[in-house]
């Protein structure tokens, strides 16, 4: 009897064995790097470029994810896309009428979607896309909309903070992938953590000691923003943001939540939630991974939308002289 059961209990040696050895070696992959003081390490370059769009686009309909197929096909029209940019017959810029922007050599979106095969960064509502807006974020959207083709360059606060090099279009705060310049570096300290983005070089210097916000009437052009860890995850909370930013249409009622995890050596984990009652009907959340950059970080002078701006108001000036005869 003793003999039968011997071989049984061996097996399960073996098995119970083999699944610790397991988690053992999953705990090890999975747990991330730390500080000397003992919290996760986030510190470095981290470059959050994307093909994949905010919004889930509407022929997806209900699909959450891409198949393998499905998303080396977009990873590869990306890929075509680019070198028929780099290919394409140069063109001389004419003084007068639209110039343009920056030709193909500044542009830097990225060639492939996000591994988790997502359609969308948006990941909550469900459906991918941002929530309805409120009638008062409406009529805001709209009364935008129509001061900006009556009065399009009266005065330097018609140009947005990235025209004027105040803040970068993608580097919020949130970070949502752009054009170019789609880095950040994170650094830390045991009670401060700062991020600074490359496109224009903003920073936030975020306390992690408990410190109050500020008061309600200060507003800033990136907010104020406070820390703490919950676990492994960073947590940051960011109010106070001044409306001029013109960030999606929010007002100072904004609140943002980023979440920061370390997932591996070479992963950042970055999500955020927007909440705006004035704006939308809903929060809404992003999961932006990023990856480790090993390369630096360098200046990036954003200085042609400040000397230029005589420049940009003497143009409009000539263009309603030109339209009416009048100044």
């Amino acid at each position: 009897m003793n003999h039968r059961r011997r071989p049984l209990v061996s097996v399960v040696t073996v098995v119970i064995a083999i699944g610790l050895l397991g988690t053992m070696q999953a705990s090890a992959q999975t747990d991330p790097p730390r500080t000397a003081w003992g919290q996760p390490d986030l510190q470095g370059v981290w470059d959050f470029r994307s093909i994949t769009p905010m919004q889930r686009p509407n022929d997806l309909a209900d699909q959450e994810f891409l198949t393998a197929e499905e998303a080396a096909e977009l990873d590869q029209a990306a890929v075509e896309r680019d070198v028929q940019s780099w290919n394409r017959e140069a063109r001389r810029t004419e003084a007068g009428g639209n110039v343009g922007a920056y030709n193909n050599f500044w542009m830097d979106r990225g060639l492939k979607s996000v591994g988790t095969r997502r359609t969308s960064l948006i990941v909550y509502p469900p459906n991918g896309r941002m929530p309805s807006m409120t009638p008062s974020g409406q009529e805001r959207a709209q009364a935008r909309r129509d001061y900006a083709r009556e009065h399009p360059a009266d005065t330097w606060s018609d140009f947005s903070s990235g025209v004027r090099c105040i803040l970068g279009f993608n580097a919020g705060p949130p970070f949502t992938p752009s054009a170019y310049n789609n880095n950040m570096q994170l650094f830390q300290t045991p009670d401060t953590v700062v991020v600074m983005t490359e496109m224009v070089n903003t920073s936030r210097v975020i306390p992690l000691n408990g410190q109050p916000h500020l008061d309600p009437d200060v507003l800033q052009w990136s907010g104020d923003s406070r820390g703490y860890w919950e676990g492994d995850t960073l947590v940051v909370e960011t109010r106070n943001f001044d409306p001029k930013r013109k960030w999606r249409g929010t007002t100072a009622s904004t609140r943002l939540v980023e979440r920061f995890t370390r997932v591996d050596a070479e992963t950042l984990e970055y999500t955020f939630t927007v909440t705006d009652p004035e704006t939308w009907t809903s929060a809404w959340t992003a999961s932006v991974p990023l990856v480790l950059n090993p390369e630096p970080m360098f200046e990036y002078a954003c200085h042609e939308g400040n000397y230029s701006m005589p420049v940009m108001l003497g143009g409009a000036r000539t263009e309603e002289l030109a339209g009416d005869g009048q100044p």
